[in-house]
């Protein structure tokens, strides 16, 4: 591993804005204080410290409806599909989403881009009297000051009452019930596929974890979920009962009528809560793409017409046709191919897998893998093990990553010393994974995909968008 420092969970590769301009020493400022306070991996179980400055600012929270959005995989994904939706009805969206790949702008989005520089620098600067006032009342009761996942929700809370949005969704940072994002109040409550995930904090059970993300439906809310294991559902159905809500769940109230593969994604027909929607472009590309499409859009007739209204189709079409997911299959050189994929457990890899054996045709796969410490690493390169041929083993620039070598060993474990090579750089290891593609016997061309961790994802596209990019 290079000499250099390691950065902190939440660092991503910078704060500040890609072209320098004129307010990016600010936004570097901005993220260099956010990164003083305790990092989002060590998230306090509590509510109370960001209830409390959030009270402060006159709870700007309450100033736009929420449609909050949890689960274990795919919340990203399917908070930006119910964004692009929203805003192609005209509505004025925030969207907060977390973490971050290159810029931690990427987290506070307004009307479809991130934040500026600029304002992040003024609202930063604008609560400041108020974070510090929570700071020294949690510091006086002996207690741990607001943390960079609660800082930065209360910013993201400020920031979105400051644009103003008419609308804002939340995916939540960890969890559900103990979530800094839960001080809000969704009249939607949104669940992708839960598995598991976070063990140490969340539980070693699938009913749980589901139970705490369960924490986030809110009285008379409107609960959209993907489809869940029974343990996962029950523990969904009583937080229902509870709350006097509603439940929708996909494969009985709604879901994925078909999809076929198509230029740049796919064709999806989907049966919603009150409409049928043919032949809608997705540009993203896996099963689990159309199904977290699926339950976006049942988020949205919940929250537009409450699940009895059907959506404007060539509305909705334009709203999914502009969705981005960065990070998820994304592409990102060519000759051979490279994608990069945010895969970090078990359950996203196996999804990473069947998607490159249904929507691209290598003739060979080759995986460069960077895992996270607190991962399950050997559940990770089991799931991929059927699809890709060779693992080229590396570690990405975080504090937390998996010593290349302890990688290594644990792949071996599991496919096999023929098919495992480790490169502690990660430059060397894209060469390497490039050549070993290239090796395809054949018609087909081989292809790379890099995985295993965010942190590792979010280091390759900084590499693809320096200057010369990954050529």
């Amino acid at each position: 591993m290079s000499p250099k420092k390691k950065k902190s969970d939440a660092e991503g590769t910078g704060g500040g804005a890609a072209d320098g301009g004129e307010f990016a020493e600010g936004a570097r400022r901005v993220y260099d204080e956010l990164l003083a306070r305790v990092g989002e991996q060590a998230p306090q179980p509590r509510l109370a410290a960001t209830r409390r400055a959030a009270e402060l600012l006159g709870d700007p929270q309450r100033a736009y409806p929420v449609i909050h959005v949890t689960g274990t995989n795919g919340k990203t994904s399917t908070s930006r599909m119910i964004e692009s939706v929203l805003r192609s009805y005209g509505l004025r969206t925030g969207l907060m989403t977390s973490p971050h790949l290159t810029r931690v702008n990427e987290r506070i989005v307004v009307d479809g881009e991130p934040i500026s520089d600029e304002l992040l620098v003024a609202n930063w600067d604008d609560i400041q009297p108020y974070l510090q006032m929570t700071d020294g009342e949690l510091t006086a009761a002996g207690e741990q000051p607001l943390t960079f996942f609660e800082a930065l929700t209360v910013l993201a809370f400020a920031c979105f009452a400051d644009a103003p949005a008419d609308v804002v969704v939340l995916e939540v940072g960890m969890g559900g019930e103990w979530d800094s994002t839960n001080v809000a109040d969704g009249q939607v409550a949104v669940f992708t596929p839960i598995a598991l995930d976070h063990t140490q904090r969340l539980g070693s059970t699938v009913d749980a974890i589901a139970r705490t993300k369960a924490g986030i439906v809110k009285p008379s809310a409107s609960v959209v979920s993907a489809s869940q294991q029974p343990e996962a559902l029950a523990e969904l159905q009583r937080a229902t009962d509870l709350t006097e809500s509603t439940l929708a769940v996909e494969g009985t109230a709604f879901g994925v009528e078909s999809t076929t593969v198509a230029v740049g994604g796919q064709l999806i027909t989907v049966r919603g809560l009150a409409g049928r929607y043919d032949d809608l472009l997705l540009p993203l590309f896996g099963d689990h793409q159309a199904q977290n499409a699926a339950v976006a859009i049942a988020a949205v007739e919940s929250f537009l017409g409450s699940g009895s209204q059907a959506l404007d189709h060539d509305v909705l079409a334009e709203g999914l046709a502009a969705v981005t997911s960065p990070g998820r299959l994304q592409i990102v050189a060519n000759e051979p191919t490279i994608l990069v994929d945010a895969a970090h457990n078990p359950h996203g890899a196996r999804a990473l897998a069947k998607a490159l054996d249904d929507y691209f045709q290598f003739g060979r796969v080759v995986a460069v893998l960077g895992v996270l410490a607190d991962k399950d690493a050997a559940g990770i390169v089991r799931a991929l093990s059927g699809t890709v041929q060779q693992f080229v083993v590396t570690s990405s620039d975080s504090e937390r990553a998996v010593d290349a070598d302890e990688l290594a060993a644990i792949a071996v474990g599991v496919v096999g010393a023929d098919r495992v090579v480790v490169e502690t750089d990660l430059v060397a290891a894209l060469r390497t994974a490039r050549d070993l593609a290239e090796e395809t016997e054949g018609d087909e061309p081989g292809g790379v995909v890099v995985t295993g961790s965010i942190t590792l994802v979010g280091d390759v596209l900084a590499l693809a968008q320096a200057p010369g990019g990954l050529s």
